[in-house]
């Protein structure tokens, strides 16, 4: 597949790393850093050029592309890029990153001439909601509507009783669940009956939202169910993260410095209980029990002031930290002082955008530990080699199948399930396995 993509920030450089090994890439950015560093690393044509010039796209060599992705930084800029692109390539797939839930929300209704849109605020809103149900939880991604849910959790000697040290095919493991993979010293294990979860493991379980919730309580059992959280940062990723929350009954406190920005969240947000203040001063944490949130969010602008937010919150007792990591080496130093989860905002958008640049019957994607692994929800072939199987007579080859999605209902299969045609399947695999794995499924 020819891709062309706009943009070659975070969002624009995670899409080339998962998307370079299979198809013919060209990226245009006006940063001649940014290109150097990604031609540098892999084999990619680069255009230093304006995106959102009609001309530049055509002499940049946009004709005969297959899919454009259009994942800039400024909305507009994106919006411009795939106007053009319709005219200059009419029969490509157009893909823009958005942050104005406006243009989200326009696109819907059928009034933005694009075929996908993805709001890097709402996504990772999104995130975090599912991150706070299943707060022992790493990571966690939704398939399927929501009906599958997967999750990866850090082992410790702390919980796991019934299923820490104990081969698979004999552990009490919850219900519509399976684990997909363990992940022990930076490898993954695709795991089968005898293999066995130790401390200090990470796994990867897929499973019934019921069935994430159980696998939490199991592996953390002193983590109850967070309904008071506290959002450091009123900006567009603050107040769509405090909105999606209240959305879903959780009461929300949100703190922002900024005087005009806390009124105008006040006034979109009614239910929620805005502080103009700064949150790190001492005598507002203690009078505003701020220390008595079962959880806090740290959505701030720079992940200087998140970390250091995000630390002092766990001086005063907040137990369940989250923060938005705005430069990826940020992941490592909040993980290393503490902070229990951390959502970077590119990351989930260039998930879904990457999608679009897999077999047309993969439905979604979702990358993990840095882009190693893929998880897909792919429809099977009426001609691959594994419909009339049984689960139990499968090759792993490198992939395991956690679900399955038959006549819209998720089913997680037992070993004597028999895969059929049109069966959805979520998948785990190794990210330079996906392109296999999409053949012979």
């Amino acid at each position: 597949m020819k891709v062309f993509i706009v943009g070659a920030g975070q969002v624009g450089s995670t899409i080339v790393e998962a998307l370079h090994d299979e198809h013919d890439l060209t990226v245009v950015d006006l940063d001649p850093q940014r290109l150097t560093g990604l031609a540098y690393r892999y084999d990619v044509r680069t255009v230093e050029a304006n995106g959102a010039s009609r001309h530049a796209l055509a002499d940049a060599g946009i004709a005969g592309s297959d899919l454009v992705i259009a994942c800039t930084s400024r909305d507009e800029a994106n919006l411009v890029a795939s106007a053009f692109a319709r005219l200059e390539v009419p029969n490509a797939t157009t893909v823009i990153r958005v942050s104005n839930v406006e243009y989200l929300e326009l696109w819907r209704e059928g009034r933005l001439d694009v075929d996908f849109v993805v709001c890097s605020e709402l996504e990772t809103a999104n995130a975090i909601a599912r991150v706070i149900w299943v707060s022992a939880a790493v990571q966690t991604d939704v398939f399927a509507d929501g009906q599958v849910q997967i999750v990866e959790f850090d082992v410790d000697e702390n919980g796991g009783q019934g299923v820490v040290g104990i081969p698979l095919r004999d552990a009490k493991q919850p219900a519509d669940s399976r684990v997909a993979g363990i992940i022990r010293q930076g490898e993954m294990i695709l795991p089968g009956g005898g293999d066995v979860i130790r401390i200090g493991d990470r796994i990867v379980v897929i499973g019934s939202p019921d069935a994430a919730h159980a696998w939490g309580q199991l592996l953390a059992p002193w983590e109850s169910e967070v309904r008071d959280v506290v959002v450091y940062g009123g900006g567009k990723v603050g107040a769509a993260i405090a909105r999606t929350l209240g959305e879903q009954g959780i009461g929300v406190r949100v703190i922002e410095p900024d005087r005009e920005r806390a009124r105008r969240v006040a006034e979109d947000l009614p239910g929620v209980r805005v502080y103009n203040a700064t949150g790190i001063d001492p005598d507002f944490i203690e009078r505003e029990r701020i220390g008595h949130a079962q959880a806090a969010v740290f959505a701030m602008r720079e992940d200087a002031k998140n970390h250091y937010a995000a630390t002092l919150a766990r001086v005063y007792g907040v137990e369940f930290t989250i923060a938005i990591v705005h430069e990826p080496i940020s992941t490592k130093v909040y993980e290393a002082s503490g902070v229990d989860v951390t959502v970077n905002p590119r990351q989930v958008t260039a998930e879904e955008i990457v999608r679009f640049a897999h077999d047309p019957r993969t439905q979604q994607v979702a990358m993990l530990e840095g882009d190693r692994f893929e998880v897909l929800d792919i429809t099977t072939s009426p001609t691959s080699e594994y419909v009339g199987l049984r689960f139990c007579d499968m090759p792993i080859r490198g992939a395991l199948i956690g679900a399955i999605v038959r006549n819209g209902r998720a089913v997680f299969p037992h070993s004597e399930e028999v895969l059929q045609a049109g069966d959805r399947v979520i998948v785990l695999t190794a990210t330079d396995r996906v392109a296999d794995v999409e053949k012979v499924l």
